[in-house]
């Protein structure tokens, strides 16, 4: 398989901000660690990810004993003028459905 072919056969619809959010939104109430082997990350790099969501308004991080909890922001729209006037909340709605490796 010529390089061009492996790039086409590995590119994928959703970032893993969406993928972290669309998990997150499943199960408020869940490890990042479990996030990370859900998307297939890094725990770092979804902790850096949860990091980029709160600082730009798209969730909040809360305390419920020893783990956080998550909240997901009402109203959220997407960043990209492409999706400009759309909620969040569609596509999390949308991606309700299981998302794990088996079926991705």
């Amino acid at each position: 398989m010529d390089s061009s072919s492996e790039r086409r056969a590995t590119w994928t619809f959703l970032t893993n901000h969406a993928r972290v959010l669309v998990a997150i939104s499943r199960d408020p109430g869940v490890r990042l660690r479990d996030v990370a082997a859900t998307c297939g990350l890094t725990e770092r790099t979804v902790q850096a990810i949860v990091a980029d969501l709160e600082a730009d308004g798209y969730l909040t991080r809360s305390r419920d004993g020893r783990r956080n909890r998550y909240e997901i922001a009402e109203g959220a729209m997407f960043r990209h003028p492409a999706e400009a006037g759309h909620e969040v909340a569609g596509l999390l709605d949308l991606l309700a459905e299981d998302m794990s490796p088996a079926t991705r």
